[in-house]
């Protein structure tokens, strides 16, 4: 699967930037990353947002990958931590059972440069942090996706924990970015990155 973000533009705001990026044909350093972590960048133009120079989300493979379970599944109301590029709300708006999608984003920036992209009576992009953010008394949603996290570690995996705990009963269902991945780091006890 592959997902088309050439429509967000270059730029920066504060600490986070978005740019476009081009991996050559067998990239060196893509093949060297394949063979450590199993994840690689094939050739390719793509878009990454980054926090003072550090990549943090992409519409690589591998990255889109890591939602699809999500987005094939998602139905109705939808929550979703943490905006990045917008891969996961895009995808999702061209999904006509969705009926409303929440964004709780704790980046004004990232607001200021992906949200201005996005035009759809569906969507609602909300500056809060999501470990802070309270729903409306009584709101459910069908899905909840949490992805708030920089690298693929063990260290992410209590703050799953009490964010899945916060919208258990909030949520008919509800997955986090890359969990098992830092389910099998934490059982290894090494990390991806």
């Amino acid at each position: 699967m592959k997902v088309d973000m050439s429509f967000l533009a270059d730029g920066k705001s504060g600490e986070w930037s978005i740019e476009t990026f081009t991996v050559p044909k067998e990239d060196l350093s893509q093949m060297i990353s394949m063979f450590k972590t199993g994840r690689g960048v094939p050739e390719g133009t793509y878009k990454r947002l980054k926090r003072s120079g550090t990549v943090v989300m992409s519409n690589t493979p591998d990255e889109i990958r890591d939602f699809s379970h999500f987005t094939y599944k998602a139905k109705g109301s939808v929550l979703i931590n943490g905006l990045g590029i917008g891969c996961v709300v895009k995808v999702l708006l061209d999904k006509p059972e969705i009926t409303k999608i929440t964004v709780i984003e704790k980046s004004e920036d990232v607001i200021n440069l992906v949200a201005p992209y996005f035009n759809d009576d569906r969507l609602t992009i909300i500056h809060a942090d999501a470990f802070e953010y309270k729903p409306n008394k009584g709101e459910l949603f069908n899905f909840v996706w949490h992805d708030i996290w920089d690298y693929i570690c063990a260290d992410n995996l209590p703050e799953m924990a009490t964010l899945h705990r916060k919208y258990g009963k909030k949520s008919e269902w509800q997955d986090s970015w890359a969990k098992s991945q830092c389910q099998r780091a934490k059982r290894s006890e090494r990390s991806y990155f």
